[in-house]
């Protein structure tokens, strides 16, 4: 089935969704779920930090923007040089960094410990997130490319009531050491292992092509087209592997194509970066501002911490959903309006919770709210990606990213201030940026669906 003539584009597009992406989409999702569990542990293991006295209101709103901090750094370093390093490289790499800095910083001995290794930790998180959205866009035809993205998003948010329940079992105890501690060790324990397999997956065909390097995408494709066609000749899985080179032996190179990051200030993409960086600045103060701080809202209502993990425990429940939406819809509906609708939808729900003191409303409030949000996060996650060329895609996404996490950051000290002014004056603040994000992608954003991503980088 290969084709010395097509480009490597043409052969992932008819390539039949078989084998191959069902494998690479499994280990690429069990990376996503160890990073985001990672990154909503903090919101319950938070509440228990503060009232133990390990850390004070301040020292958690440290903690918070310090694994946001490393995530900022992650991004910019480690995401945009994906670009250089290659996709599979870097998504190996980044994960062994969080994990083992997790592991340690469940056993920090002070505040001052916890906030330093945290950073450390989010350096690898964060651009985790960037390489996965650029890795499944590069290797998945467009016809699937928003479904995929979103498996991925269904995965990692299976995590959310996962580190609820587990939570819920493990803070009030104390076996050993504080059960918050048996948390991280859980998620830093899973991340390692997710890499050991991980060690598995091929590298993107789309970039090596960008670097010039044609026989090592020809022959990963070779191996990719064996495996989902079942031709006959030597596994798939083998040449995927090893990124065996093709049988003739041949080691037809081409020139690599240059990128500046200057590009991304040049027409096309100077729109879509202003873009996505008013977009990234702005969505996390919604997104984040109740994922990472809903049990702390709770408690400042005067909910017993017991009550208040019960509760996140329940609005988590549904975070599967959100995505799982968006694996139904992203191919059908145009992206650019499913956010859109979905920003605005978050801006009315957080009011509703906000301003929600009946178990029944904060639970019914929270849990649609958790679904809005999370079906916004997978919609949002396909569309970057798809916004830049190969050759920059890493760049962009990362870049442009980047802004998010340096948003939540602040946003921590942001909230901790407004919180004082009590819980409905933060969810103002919150539905005002999401309104902003809104009418930023309806009057920027380019519509991608169903377009092959040479077609929309152009």
């Amino acid at each position: 089935m290969t084709n010395s003539h097509a480009t490597t584009a043409e052969r992932i597009e008819r390539l039949p969704l078989g084998r191959f992406h069902r494998r690479f989409i499994a280990l690429v999702s069990l990376g996503n779920f160890f990073d985001l569990y990672d990154i909503f542990i903090v919101a319950y293991i938070g509440a228990a930090l503060q009232q133990s006295g390990f850390l004070s209101l301040r020292q958690f709103t440290f903690f918070v923007a310090a694994g946001f901090l490393g995530m900022f750094v992650g991004t910019v370093v480690f995401g945009m040089g994906s670009d250089r390093m290659g996709r599979r490289s870097a998504f190996i790499l980044l994960l062994l960094i969080y994990s083992v800095f997790t592991f340690a910083d469940a056993f920090a001995p002070t505040a001052a410990w916890l906030i330093a290794l945290r950073f450390f930790a989010g350096v690898g998180i964060g651009a985790e997130i960037v390489v996965i959205d650029t890795y499944v866009t590069e290797m998945v035809p467009g016809r699937a490319r928003g479904r995929y993205v979103a498996i991925t998003q269904v995965a990692g948010f299976c995590a959310v009531p996962v580190a609820a329940v587990l939570s819920r079992l493990l803070v009030p105890t104390h076996f050993l050491m504080s059960g918050w501690r048996w948390v991280m060790v859980i998620g830093a324990s899973g991340a390692l292992l997710s890499w050991w397999f991980r060690r598995r997956l091929p590298e993107s065909p789309r970039w090596l092509e960008s670097r010039g390097r044609v026989a090592e995408a020809d022959a990963i494709m070779t191996g990719l087209e064996k495996e989902n066609f079942s031709t006959s000749g030597r596994s798939g899985e083998w040449l995927v592997a090893r990124g065996e080179q093709n049988a003739t032996g041949g080691k037809t190179e081409a020139a690599a194509e240059h990128a500046s990051f200057w590009e991304l200030w040049r027409r096309p993409y100077l729109l879509r970066t202003v873009m996505l960086v008013i977009f990234q600045t702005l969505q996390t103060i919604g997104f984040y501002g109740f994922a990472n701080w809903a049990p702390t809202f709770l408690l400042k209502r005067g909910v017993s911490l017991l009550h208040s993990l019960e509760y996140t425990l329940l609005i988590a429940l549904v975070s599967p959903l959100g995505p799982l939406l968006a694996a139904v819809t992203s191919d059908k509906v145009e992206r650019k309006w499913t956010i859109v609708v979905l920003a605005l939808l978050v801006a009315g729900l957080g009011l509703g919770f906000g301003n929600s003191i009946a178990p029944a409303a904060v639970v019914g409030f929270g849990a649609l709210l958790t679904l809005a949000n999370y079906w916004f996060s997978a919609a949002f996650h396909a569309y970057q990606a798809e916004l830049f060329p190969t050759r920059l895609r890493a760049t962009g996404v990362g870049f442009t990213y980047s802004w998010s996490r340096l948003s939540a950051a602040f946003t921590s000290f942001l909230i901790g201030a407004v919180l004082v002014h009590g819980v409905p004056a933060v969810f103002t603040l919150l539905a005002v940026a999401m309104i902003l994000v809104a009418t930023v992608v309806a009057v920027m954003g380019p519509r991608t669906n169903g377009l092959v991503l040479e077609e929309i980088s152009q």
